[in-house]
């Protein structure tokens, strides 16, 4: 008998179509999409695990795991109860699955004061500790395909930059060197690319860009009027999906797909509430119904 051949991936997306921050999937095309959460705590940072078994999420601040269907919650940070409280966001597997890393400000003051760092855990939440530690705020992890590498944003140099450094927090370097901002990486599938968010053709309009996973060959894949952000690659690296307010500049973000040449470009969505946060998920050898 010949194999199964493995269902389309799965797209996961942050939508306020039910009246709050909730978790969606959906077809890579943008059908049969399903709400995995329904509550008011506003989640957010959906991630699938490598395997597509689990989901990572933020919900109000702090970092929890599901089931594709949205069972199974299972909490890992507890920020509100430590002392002082702190925010843990923006989590990030590891590509064997078996760590996190993830954004918090715990340490300082309180909630929303203190610096963003970047931090792993083991996947039940234990064996935290501290990859970045300077007087600056690093977001956004992402890592490289071998698990040795993990790209993020910094401003560390009075403006956003992306860096990358190696898993244990060593060898920070600045990839882009640009006078205006420059956020959300993602690394490529392969590891060779990373595509990221610049706004260093104007300040007021974030594009989608793309380069070699050491900072040369920087080419521009989007070019809309409306902000483009939230790049995530697809499981082959043939495409990119990613957020754009272009169809109301800016008062409705929707996600489109591109090719990971910048052509090609497809919205797939279309509700009237703010859809965003595109994490597009590996291909399954199971049915795409979630359950």
């Amino acid at each position: 008998m010949e194999p199964a051949k493995p269902s389309p991936a799965l797209i996961l997306f942050r939508s306020i179509r039910s009246g709050h921050f909730n978790i969606h999937a959906m077809n890579s095309d943008g059908t049969e999409a399903t709400a995995l959460t329904n509550d008011t705590l506003g989640d957010g940072d959906a991630k699938w695990s490598p395997d597509g078994t689990r989901i990572v999420l933020t919900k109000s601040f702090d970092i929890y795991t599901m089931n594709p269907n949205g069972t199974g919650l299972v909490r890992l940070t507890d920020g509100f109860r430590t002392t002082p409280p702190s925010y843990s966001i923006q989590p990030a597997w590891s590509p064997d699955g078996k760590k996190i890393a993830f954004v918090t400000d715990r340490g300082f003051p309180g909630p929303g004061v203190g610096l963003m760092e970047i931090y792993v855990m083991n996947v039940d939440g234990t064996g935290v500790a501290r990859l970045t530690d300077n007087s600056a705020n690093d977001w956004h992890p992402s890592w490289s395909p071998d698990g040795t590498r993990i790209a993020f944003e910094s401003d560390r140099d009075f403006n956003t930059e992306i860096y990358v450094m190696n898993s244990n927090g060593t060898e920070q370097t600045n990839l882009t060197r640009n006078s205006l901002n420059d956020d959300d990486p993602a690394m490529s599938p392969d590891g060779k690319k990373i595509a990221f968010v610049s706004w260093r053709n104007s300040d007021t309009d974030a594009e989608v860009f793309v380069m070699n996973a050491d900072g040369t060959g920087v080419t521009r894949l989007t070019d809309t009027a409306g902000n483009d952000r939230q790049p995530s690659w697809s499981p082959d690296g043939s495409k990119i999906a990613f957020s754009s307010g272009q169809s109301d500049l800016g008062t409705d973000f929707e996600i489109y797909t591109m090719n990971a040449n910048g052509s090609g470009v497809t919205r797939i969505t279309t509700s009237p509430g703010w859809d965003d946060e595109p994490d597009w998920g590996p291909q399954r050898r199971q049915s795409r119904h979630l359950r």
